[in-house]
Order: structure tokens, then C-alpha cells, then sequence
């Protein structure tokens, strides 16, 4: 086992090497660049968009005739729900500790060029849907590559699904469900064996009613956690008010120059700020793992550029709000040179400003935030497993899920860590040649809808 490991750790160093991030960054400048910068453009009108996305009685013919399973709205918090995550809080941190401050700057630039590649996502993911036998709307990475490309790359939408179906069990499953356990023991001291029952309970009654279900649940719990968490690193921004504009001076400068080592800071070169800002950017906000396009295909819509417009707020909601209080929550309380880590860090800045209840409040997060992954990352395996075995496999899958959750919780999982890292990054590659390739008719799509207003 110690040999695989290793083996292992030299392979997700390679998959997640300076080739990777600049094929994930390349991707996004050049989308952003031929979309004429659009997705920056309109942001606002995007969330004018989704609020009118919400379930609500359509206002036009067009909209009556709109063909999909869940709203607008719904289908980008089931995708929030798989993005917002442990990313959030220990990924943050995470990239704060080994890259200094200067890696939350990488992050915002990896964030905003993000917002390109996940609005061709969606487009293309709606454009090429197909319709099950049951009426679901299936779409994604290995359709668009199915029906965009043809006959001839069956091959790369076949490897997507199965890396997409493995990897779902790792990053979507088990290390979420042990990171639930990890948080209520450490806070409420409940034991792991409690919080693996109970979240068997809770995965099975809403991922064992689909889409519809799932949907409706992170419609309601994604906002409100999402909110409590922003509002709770609000109060922390506020009591060093006056040091903001110092700590965005020290994000920059720490972005371009190295960091010396300072208490227990080891000191980062601009290299491990870019490579670690950048890299946990992506874990965070999934821009160009192809996992949110899965959930905007059953988007209830007929216009591919308007589910692009509200998808690309997927990546902006995630890490320039969520991933940006976290860590300025984290370099204005000073503790990122502490020493201390992870989750953990995060910790520790809260309950600077709000003793005794801050880390209640990050535990929960972390909790609610890792339970919805659960959820949202049902969809994506689900989806890759119908495409790899058909419509039957998938009562099967739901089953194998929920019983994948207990053993999350129970058992160490740094080696799934490892595996599920890797199989994250075999997921990118076929993704992004297929947006590539798709690319002109992303562009084509979106000057149509600019000319018809």
C-alpha cells in the first residue's frame, strides 16, 4: 500500500503540475477573450437572470414552452451545492498557509477566467442534452462530446463518464461524509458512528428522489447556510475594518513578490502562490472539471446563452464571495502566520471577532456545506453512470451512494484523498479539448442571442 501511495502522490504532482493548470487557465483566457469578455460584462444581469430563474408562473410563451426538469435557479444551487464545500473553508486556508496571502489574489484571477469556461460548460451542456426514457434531461461533457463531436470521439465522452462516476465516490462522497463527522466531533464532540447514521438517513430520503428532490432541497439549504456564513465573516470584516485596505495591499503584494517566513509562516515564493491559489481556485469552484454542466442540462429552459449567463455566477458566487471571506476573514485576524492550518485556521479567525459561537458557526458550515456536496455530486455519478450503463444502473448507484456514506465517515481516507484528486484532474482533460473544439459554437450561439437582445 505504501508503494501505491507513493506512486500515487508522484502521479497527482504530474496531473496537477504546471501542464494542467496552464491547459485549465489557457482554456479560460481564451474563451473569455473570443466571448469578447462577456461573462465580466454581465454579471449583474446574470443575477437579474437568476432571480428570475426562481419557480415562478412563466410570464411569456417562450417560457411556457421551456423544456427541462428543474428552474434555472434550482439547477445553478445544485451546482452551488456540489462547489460550495470543504473547499471553502479548509481549501481556503489551505492556499493561504502554503502560498501566503498573495494565493487568495490567484484565486479571485482563477474565479473570474473561470467564469468563461463555465458559461461554455453550460451552454453546450444545454445545446446538446438528450432525453431519457423517463423524461430526464441528461447533458454534460460526455454529451456535448457525443452529439458536438461525433461518432469519432465517443472514446473521450466514455472516459469523462467513467472518471466522472469514480471520482464522485471520493470528492463527492466519502471525504465529504468524513468531513461532516470530523466537524461535529471536533465541535460537538458527537461521535462518528451518530453522524454516519444520520446522514445515511438524510442522503437516502433526498437523493433516492432524484433530480427533482435533490434540486428542491439545495434551492432551500444552500442559501441559507451560504448566507449565515457570509453574514458571520461580515462581522468579522467589520471589527478590522480599518486593516482592509492594508490587507488588500498585502494580497497583492504577496500575489507578485515572495513571502518571508514569519511565526509560524514557512514563506512562499510567487511560483507556490500561483500554483497553490490557482490550483485550489479549481478544486473549489470545479471551472473546467466539467461537473456543473451535468446539473445545467436539466435546467427548465430553451435558451442555452441565458442558462450560461446564470451558470458562470456559479463560479463567481463561490469563490470571490464565499472563498473571499474566508480568507480575508483569515489575513486580517493575522492568523494566517500562526502556524496552524486547514479547517482549523479558519477556526481561528472567526472566533477571534466572535468568541464562542464563530467556530460553532464554521463547524456548521463546514457540516451543512459538505452535506450538500454529497448531494449535488449524487447528480454528476448518477448522470455518468446512466451514460456508462444505461437507465437501469441507476437505482443501483443510489443504493452503492448511500452506503458509501458510513464508511466515509469511519475510515481514514488520506489514499482516497489522493485518488479522488487525481481522477478530478482525468476528468479536466476531456472537458476541455471538448470545449475547445466546441468552442465557435459557444461563440456562435452567444452572438446570436447578443443580436436578438
Amino acid at each position: 500500500m505504501e508503494l501505491i501511495t507513493l506512486w500515487l502522490k508522484q502521479l497527482d504532482s504530474l496531473v496537477w503540475g504546471a501542464p494542467m493548470l496552464i491547459m485549465i487557465f489557457g482554456t479560460g483566457i481564451y474563451l473569455m477573450i473570443g466571448l469578447r469578455f462577456m461573462p465580466l460584462l454581465n454579471i449583474t444581469k446574470g443575477f437579474k437572470l437568476l432571480w428570475q430563474g426562481r419557480d415562478h408562473k412563466p410570464d411569456s410563451t417562450d417560457e411556457q414552452r421551456a423544456k427541462g426538469q428543474i428552474s434555472p435557479f434550482n439547477a445553478l444551487m445544485t451546482s452551488l451545492s456540489a462547489t460550495i464545500g470543504t473547499g471553502n473553508i479548509t481549501g481556503v486556508a489551505t492556499a493561504i498557509f502554503i502560498g501566503g496571502p498573495g494565493a487568495l489574489f490567484w484565486m479571485w484571477i482563477t474565479a473570474l477566467i473561470g467564469m468563461a469556461t463555465k458559461y461554455a460548460e453550460a451552454v453546450c451542456a444545454v445545446h446538446y442534452r438528450e432525453v431519457d426514457e423517463q423524461g430526464n434531461y441528461l447533458g454534460g461533457p460526455m454529451y456535448y462530446i457525443k452529439n458536438g463531436l461525433g461518432k469519432n470521439w465517443l472514446w473521450l465522452g466514455f472516459l469523462f463518464a467513467l472518471f466522472g462516476a469514480l471520482a464522485s465516490f471520493g470528492i463527492g462522497n466519502t471525504v465529504q461524509a468524513n468531513a461532516v463527522a470530523h466537524a461535529l466531533q471536533a465541535q460537538f464532540n458527537i461521535p462518528p458512528w451518530v453522524t454516519g447514521l444520520i446522514l445515511v438517513v438524510l442522503t437516502g430520503s433526498v437523493v433516492l428522489g432524484g433530480i427533482k428532490r435533490i434540486a428542491h432541497v439545495a434551492g432551500k439549504l444552500v442559501p441559507l447556510m451560504a448566507v449565515v456564513y457570509i453574514l458571520a465573516g461580515i462581522v468579522v470584516l467589520i471589527t478590522h475594518f480599518s486593516q482592509i485596505p492594508q490587507a488588500f495591499m498585502l494580497i497583492v503584494k504577496s500575489a507578485f513578490t515572495p513571502v518571508a517566513a514569519t511565526g509560524g509562516f514557512l514563506g512562499a515564493t510567487v511560483m507556490i502562490a500561483v500554483q497553490s491559489g490557482v490550483a485550489r481556485g479549481i478544486f473549489s469552484n470545479e471551472a473546467g472539471l466539467g461537473s456543473a454542466p451535468i446539473a445545467h442540462a436539466a435546467a427548465r429552459t430553451n435558451n442555452p446563452v441565458r442558462q450560461g449567463k446564470i451558470a458562470m455566477l456559479g463560479t463567481f458566487i463561490d469563490t470571490i464571495i464565499v472563498c473571499s471571506i474566508t480568507g480575508l476573514a483569515i489575513i486580517l485576524t493575522g492568523v494566517w502566520s500562526s502556524g496552524v492550518q486547514g479547517a482549523a485556521l479558519t477556526i481561528a479567525a472567526f472566533d477571534q471577532s466572535l468568541p464562542d459561537i464563530g467556530g460553532i458557526i464554521v463547524s456548521l458550515a463546514q457540516a451543512v456545506f459538505a452535506f450538500t456536496t454529497i448531494l449535488g455530486w449524487s447528480v454528476y455519478g448518477e448522470r455518468c453512470v446512466e451514460y456508462l450503463f444505461g437507465l437501469r444502473s441507476v437505482i443501483v448507484f443510489r443504493v452503492l451512494w448511500i452506503l458509501a456514506v458510513p464508511i466515509g465517515v469511519m475510515v481514514e481516507l488520506d489514499f482516497i484523498w489522493l485518488l479522488a484528486g487525481i481522477l478530478n484532474a482525468l476528468m479536466a482533460l476531456p472537458n476541455l479539448i471538448a470545449l475547445l473544439l466546441l468552442s465557435p459554437v459557444v461563440f456562435k450561439l452567444t452572438r446570436k442571442a447578443n443580436q436578438l437582445g
